[in-house]
């Protein structure tokens, strides 16, 4: 329908078909009409007020087979569309429904936890939205590539080393980086230690590459296998000691631009004033290296950043206390002339009575005993609700849902009485909605029976309204980078279609074959949706 409408405004305006596309909304309420063009822009080119251009356009185009009627309302331009026309369109969709495809490459960056202890609960939020991401360019229609970084040239590695045995396991690594912390963080001459192992990894001593390797191998392989507990895989692992040789080369660029110096303490550090981070920052720099002349993670993460850009669009998903770091990073490629990712930001996960969680204290809650918390508490509500479902799909659903409900810039306290509700704003209850659709249709007699569009019920028209809009969703929530679009459609989906279920009887009614396919294409479309979500369906719960 926004097609015809483009058409149709396309004709009388001087603006292009794709442009009013974007522009075409849906409004807030059903009688303001089915679709709304809002006429600020024409009235920038024109140089009129926007409610006369609206009153012109509405005496301009006339209705159609589609559109019942056009009304201007201020300085929108409404389309009522027959609900029929809507309803035949709902008939129509099949698995599959809004995906694109031939769009180019995209190379995503998220998660990448330092290699020196099993995750924590808040780095899980980077992971989740960052495949709900992928998930979304993918449907849209690009190739994704999801990299995941590893700092194995870390002060953290170098710190473990001092204290790693050949048998310890993934296991261990939490508890030892806890206690040598402690320790370097006590005795200046450890840390001196520290900083030696480093000056030898980089100069590559055999026996020190190989104690890093083999800390780096053991970390990496236990945190892969947790994020595969919640369905997220990774497509290429880059190992920061792979730019070590193209650091120096960036060094070598930054030196020409005359920005680079030696401060007292003997490092190379990159004066960043006069780049827009003097409000920032009250000393604007950016610090490259150590005065032994071994780099710091900026300056690898620069050569990192300029090599993985090589490969088109790049996106990289960080916390919020990176937001300043980043803005540096980007700020030394600008002066390079080298292009930057776009960046999504994303902030705390707080439990409820629990604070911000630290690696190095040791006061964290773990991602793989947080999940099997999650997998306990759902196995328990399943049973004492008497219901069917895979209490490791629900527990990860509830999980994934909380983190992504929200928008990335909006902190969030996961509470697990919320959380695994199957009422409300959670997964549960949305996976619990595709298992409702699943049985109606499982029971069902008449599939193929001869459809006829009856007079439409107020709660049919508002399901095939919503179930319609996916695409917009889906659109926004690619445009936007925010996966928190998806899961609010979703939810909002869910609650309608419970309204129609209430309200409109399906087996053994008059409309039986109708409110079947109109069941049929609400669970395509809520499984389509949770799948961008990272969320498992069930057809029984």
């Amino acid at each position: 329908m926004k097609q015809i409408i483009a058409k149709l405004l396309e004709k009388e305006t001087k603006l292009g078909k794709e442009e009013i596309l974007k522009l075409i909304e849906i409004p807030p309420n059903p009688e303001m009409g089915d679709f709304a063009f809002p006429c600020f822009k024409l009235a920038g080119i024109l140089k009129k007020n926007p409610v006369e251009i609206a009153l012109e356009l509405q005496k301009k185009i006339k209705p159609s087979k589609e559109i019942e009627k056009i009304k201007a309302t201020s300085s929108y331009l409404n389309f009522f569309i027959d609900k029929k026309i809507l309803a035949l369109q709902v008939l129509k969709i099949k698995d599959g429904y809004g995906k694109e495809k031939g769009k180019g490459k995209i190379l995503l960056e998220h998660t990448s936890v330092n290699p020196n202890a099993s995750p924590h609960v808040g780095r899980a939020r980077n992971s989740i939205i960052g495949d709900s991401i992928k998930r979304i360019f993918e449907f849209s229609g690009h190739k994704v590539e999801t990299h995941y970084y590893i700092n194995d040239v870390s002060k953290q590695i170098a710190m473990l080393a001092l204290n790693f045995k050949e048998k310890d396991s993934f296991q261990d690594l939490l508890k030892k980086y806890v206690e040598i912390s402690k320790k370097v963080k006590d005795n200046p001459k450890l840390e001196e230690n520290v900083f030696k192992l480093l000056n030898k990894f980089e100069k590559k001593d055999e026996k020190t590459c190989k104690l890093f390797k083999k800390i780096v191998e053991t970390a990496v392989v236990g945190q892969r296998k947790i994020f595969s507990l919640m369905g997220i895989n990774f497509d290429y692992f880059d190992y920061e000691s792979k730019y070590l040789e193209a650091s120096k080369n960036i060094l070598r660029e930054l030196e020409k631009t005359g920005k680079l110096f030696k401060d007292e303490e003997g490092r190379m550090v990159l004066n960043q004033s006069g780049m827009g981070l003097d409000k920032m920052m009250k000393c604007p720099v950016l610090v490259l290296t150590r005065n032994d002349g071994t780099g710091l993670y900026p300056l690898r993460d620069l050569a990192y950043t300029i090599d993985k850009c090589r490969y088109g669009k790049n996106i990289i998903v960080l916390g919020e206390d990176q937001k300043l770091y980043f803005e540096q990073l980007k700020q030394a490629l600008i002066l390079l002339k080298k292009p930057y990712p776009e960046v999504v930001h994303y902030s705390f996960v707080l439990l409820k009575d629990a604070g911000k969680m630290s690696t190095r204290s040791g006061e964290v809650v773990l991602l793989e005993e947080f999940i099997k918390e999650a997998v306990k508490k759902a196995s328990k509500l399943i049973k004492e609700k008497k219901t069917r479902g895979d209490a490791r799909k629900v527990a990860i659903g509830a999980i994934k849902y909380a983190m992504l409900r929200n928008e990335n810039n909006k902190n969030i306290t996961f509470d697990w009485e919320q959380s695994l509700s199957f009422e409300g704003d959670s997964g549960p209850y949305l996976q619990y909605s595709y298992a409702r659709a699943s049985s109606i249709l499982k029971k069902a007699k008449n599939k193929r029976g001869k459809i006829i569009i009856p007079d439409l019920h107020e709660k049919e028209i508002k399901l095939i309204k919503k179930i319609l809009n996916f695409k917009k969703a889906l659109e926004d929530a690619y445009r936007q980078l925010s996966p928190h679009l998806i899961a609010n459609y979703s939810f909002e989906l869910a609650q309608i279609f419970n309204e129609f279920y209430h309200a409109c009887p399906v087996l053994k009614s008059k409309q039986e074959a109708f409110r079947l396919k109109l069941v049929e294409a609400f669970r395509i479309v809520l499984k389509q949706s949770l799948f961008l979500l990272g969320i498992e369906v069930m057809e029984e719960m």
